[in-house]
């Protein structure tokens, strides 16, 4: 199992959460991004830039995941992907994705753009706070706690 972060949009705390936990399971984490990316020093932390575009970093995530995989994103179609190639996908709110609940977030989002088409304002999602925070990590740590023990140590790809 290795985790993706779509990193262009991943807020600094969850990067931060995501270090964390990456290296206290042992498990590799990459960030992809199209701009450069620090990340603390770490065997388990990489991060890998692609070329300016749309949706770029979201079809080299795609093309290297692989099922069992966990993708953090806030970009629903990007999640809907992972979830249709067998890994789990976890926006930066707490929220995993499953089949059923990523297809209505795909319909509500495909909905939400014919109104911005046609020129209603529909706002945005609140600024993520300490109580979204920390329903990210509880969910990570669900799911590394179910996952990552699945593992052997010595077969984790990094």
């Amino acid at each position: 199992m290795r985790i993706w972060v779509d990193a262009d949009a991943c807020p600094g705390p969850i990067k931060e959460i995501l270090f964390r936990a990456a290296q206290r399971v042992r498990v590799t984490l990459t960030l992809v991004a199209n701009q450069p990316l620090r990340t603390p020093p770490s065997p388990y932390l990489r991060s890998i830039q692609v070329p300016a575009g749309f949706d770029v970093a979201d079809h080299r995530i795609v093309a290297l995941l692989e099922p069992g995989d966990l993708v953090v994103t806030a970009d629903i179609p990007l999640a809907a992907a992972a979830v249709e190639k067998g890994a789990a996908a976890l926006n930066p709110r707490g929220e995993l994705y499953t089949r059923d609940n990523v297809r209505e977030r795909l319909a509500m989002r495909d909905f939400m753009d014919g109104m911005r088409s046609a020129g209603m304002a529909t706002g945005g999602p609140p600024p993520l706070g300490p109580r979204e925070r920390q329903a990210f990590a509880n969910c990570l740590d669900r799911f590394l706690a179910r996952h990552a023990a699945l593992i052997p140590p010595g077969f984790r790809k990094v």
